[in-house]
């Protein structure tokens, strides 16, 4: 199954291995079995410290274990681990034998002092980018801590488990059975929702710190742009985020970023945090700001977290981003990861033959109507202006398929449900008035963006629109505050724009700060 390069680099992993471990696989008769003994058999083959065995009893068919020889330790799948997944295998493959995590030293030991029983289960994708996280998350603490098991479950190769549970949208994380969280967590947010005295102690922590000369809150590509800049400057630079890399975290295939042919945005985000970590940079991650107080008599701009605490910093830049924009109907709130979802890449498979809907005719609308083509029964296409807005080669490709019906003119009133999940929607017909019902099983949701500014209203200029207004140097109406990215007026929200934004507010801050503390006409002497 492996290819010849992919069998010498992941040779190359093994050698990593420090104890030896075992594949315990469950197997039956059907092809995906037969394809995970393939995989299981070629995995183990490259290591003497690998062996395998088929007399598994585990309650899903085709499923494995890799537990280390003699202990209890061990990580399951249930499912063929490949996709975005093969990098969650070969971390597990290296923890369960004894390879060190690059953890922090702190969070570790957060997570070994966790006390309870904590079975976790994990539903994810093969096509998914922001299922791999949570995953390997989980897999790492339950190597850590004895009191914690998990199994990734391949929710498209177990559908009827997926539906009788009633997930319909990954990652999606059940505890001990119950529903724990869904969607994008790393590992730090995970411990921090278990160990319930985390918020408290990171709040005294941020307490004690002495005041900053830049403080970026967010991020995404910039902020992480902003503090490198910052730091660069030889000044006192902090970065508060809610998660790092922001959006990015959540887009799927980047074919624009200059010099880097192709990526994705979770490896491009975890780029961001390994070049920012680099510097000398305070990083203060899971931080909501809340409100922005502007300079007191101490000189100092003032942010305040959710958890209680603020930060002081002679001046900001503020690097919030934006989040996809909701439907703001009835129904939409209800049925969220119930058959309501906003990323066909992740949630696709769970759709496999099934009616959806796309919400949205911009580029990102006709490209999820496109790609669910491959894979639901058939796609219905919902905007609400006169005509499609996507490139016109992404239209006519959309109309070119059979299994899609465009609808234009069209505004979504309600999403409706049984209760437990999505089962049609209507829409009103903007040339007649008419109301229509649409019945299907999943409306992916793709209708731009809206900036995380709620928090800075009152505090500083924004546009209608809720951004951030800026002028050249990314200065806002706020003296010493800066911004940049997509919460900003700055046009065209891209990565590589958001980036040189970043550039360009950390430097228009530093020259404010050199201005502040230059000495007036006044007090310059000239000597005879």
């Amino acid at each position: 199954m492996l290819d010849a390069n992919l069998k010498t680099q992941l040779q190359a992993y093994l050698q990593k291995l420090v104890l030896p471990i075992e594949l315990v696989a469950t197997l039956g008769t059907d092809e995906k079995s037969a394809e995970l003994r393939e995989l299981l058999a070629e995995i183990a083959s490259l290591s003497d410290q690998i062996t395998l065995r088929t007399d598994g009893n585990a309650t899903r068919t085709p499923s494995f274990e890799i537990r280390r020889v003699g202990s209890d330790i061990a990580v399951a799948f249930a499912g063929i681990p490949l996709g975005h997944e093969f990098t969650s295998l070969v971390l597990a493959l290296l923890q369960v034998g004894g390879h060190p995590s690059k953890e922090a030293p702190e969070l570790i030991a957060q997570i070994q002092q966790l006390d309870g029983d904590f079975r976790f289960e994990t539903f994810f994708s093969l096509s998914c980018h922001n299922c791999p996280d949570v995953v390997q998350a989980l897999n790492l603490m339950s190597v850590l801590n004895p009191k914690i098991r998990h199994v990734a479950i391949d929710g498209a190769l177990f559908p009827e488990e997926a539906e009788s549970r009633q997930i319909m949208a990954v990652p999606a994380v059940l505890l001990n059975g119950e529903m724990f969280g869904a969607g994008r967590m790393d590992l730090a947010q995970i411990v921090a929702k278990l160990d319930t005295n985390a918020a408290a102690r990171a709040a005294e922590q941020i307490r004690t710190k002495a005041p900053f000369d830049v403080l970026v809150v967010g991020g995404g590509p910039a902020g992480s742009a902003a503090a490198i800049y910052a730091a660069r400057k030889g000044i006192r630079t902090g970065i508060a985020a809610e998660r790092f890399g922001g959006q990015v975290l959540d887009t799927m295939g980047i074919e624009n970023f200059i010099s880097v042919k192709a990526t994705e945005g979770p490896k491009l985000a975890t780029a961001l945090e390994q070049h920012v970590r680099e510097y000398d940079v305070d990083i203060m991650n899971q931080q909501r700001a809340t409100q922005l107080l502007p300079a007191g008599s101490d000189g100092l701009i003032e942010v305040k977290l959710e958890n209680g605490a603020s930060l002081k910093s002679k001046s900001v830049i503020l690097s919030t981003g934006a989040r996809w924009r909701s439907m703001n109907v009835p129904g939409e709130a209800e049925y969220r990861n119930k058959g309501v979802a906003y990323c066909p890449h992740c949630d696709g498979p769970l759709f496999k033959g099934k009616r959806v809907a796309v919400i949205g005719g911009g580029n990102s609308g006709v490209e999820a109507a496109i790609d669910l083509a491959g894979i639901v029964s058939h796609v219905t296409l919902i905007e609400f202006d006169g005509k499609l807005r996507a490139d016109e080669v992404l239209q006519r490709k959309l109309r070119s398929l059979p299994n899609v019906t465009i609808l234009v003119s069209a505004q979504t009133t309600e999403v409706l449900g049984d209760g437990g999940k999505v089962t049609a929607l209507t829409y009103k017909d903007r040339g007649t008035g008419d109301i229509h019902r649409v019945e299907l099983e999943g409306i992916f949701v793709q209708i731009g963006l809206l900036p995380n500014t709620e928090w800075l209203k009152g505090a500083l200029d924004l546009s209608p629109r809720g951004e951030i207004i800026i002028d050249a140097h990314g200065a806002t109406s706020l003296p010493g505050v800066y911004a940049a990215g997509d919460a900003t007026t700055v046009p065209y929200k891209q990565i590589i724009i958001a980036m040189g934004a970043g550039a360009t507010a950390a430097l228009g801050a530093f020259d404010y700060m050199m201005r502040q503390s230059a000495p007036s006409e006044t007090n310059v002497s000239v000597a005879a």
